[in-house]
């Protein structure tokens, strides 16, 4: 990519910008009036102990199928039939938006931003998962330029033409876009695709936000 200058860049949304599920059970278990530890699955903070994550990993089912069946475990814990992630993320998470943001995601984003990078958000499920009234109440997506979200393209990563219709919306070419995702056949299908790429550590996010401003010559300060 000797000669192509990046341009913009490409972050996935859940786990990238916003904290994890994973990460936020005690505010979940809060929120849902659980007694703390009710909630036990910790993916990838702790595979060993999460079949269904690894069975996402060995691609025997999708990430979206991991979520489902989440969602319904959830919504019976609580006495309901929960069928869309959204209702999951929404009571869990609802009431304020910002509060799982990333700190270093809105850090990193608004220094690129500042530095005149440009910015897109690819996901696979962003209002899916989220709804869009969450999308409406989180200024710091007013930042993005372009948001390309596989519940309406119907588009999922690691399709090749997922990566394409970013590069398309954006007017770039893929060689001059740096993508950012937790998940690691995303990331590859992002480098068959041409693009740079970092895999993002949901355990190191400033370490992973470092790496990515990096490419654009800036640091994570």
């Amino acid at each position: 990519m000797s000669g192509v200058r990046p341009q913009a860049l490409v972050l996935d949304f859940g786990g990238v910008v916003t904290r994890t599920l994973f990460e936020t059970h005690a505010l979940t278990e809060q929120a849902l009036g659980f007694e703390p530890g009710t909630l036990d699955w910790r993916g990838p903070f702790d595979p060993a102990s999460d079949a269904l994550w690894r069975s996402m990993q060995a691609d025997e089912i999708s990430e979206r199928d991991y979520w489902k069946t989440r969602t319904r475990e959830v919504g019976r814990l609580v006495g309901e039939d929960w069928r869309d992630m959204s209702t999951f993320v929404q009571r869990a998470r609802g009431a304020d938006p910002q509060a799982v943001v990333r700190p270093e995601a809105e850090l990193a984003i608004r220094i690129a931003r500042d530095a005149g990078v440009r910015l897109a958000i690819l996901s696979n499920e962003l209002d899916l998962f989220y709804g869009k009234s969450f999308r409406e109440r989180l200024p710091l997506l007013s930042l993005f330029e372009v948001i390309v979200d596989a519940t309406y393209t119907k588009v999922l990563k690691p399709d090749a033409q997922a990566y394409a219709l970013v590069g398309e919306a954006l007017k770039l070419p893929l060689r001059a876009c740096v993508f950012v995702d937790d998940q690691k056949r995303n990331v590859d299908g992002a480098v068959a695709a041409g693009m740079r790429t970092v895999h993002f550590d949901v355990a190191e996010p400033a370490r992973s936000y470092a790496e990515a401003l990096g490419h654009f010559g800036l640091t994570l300060s």
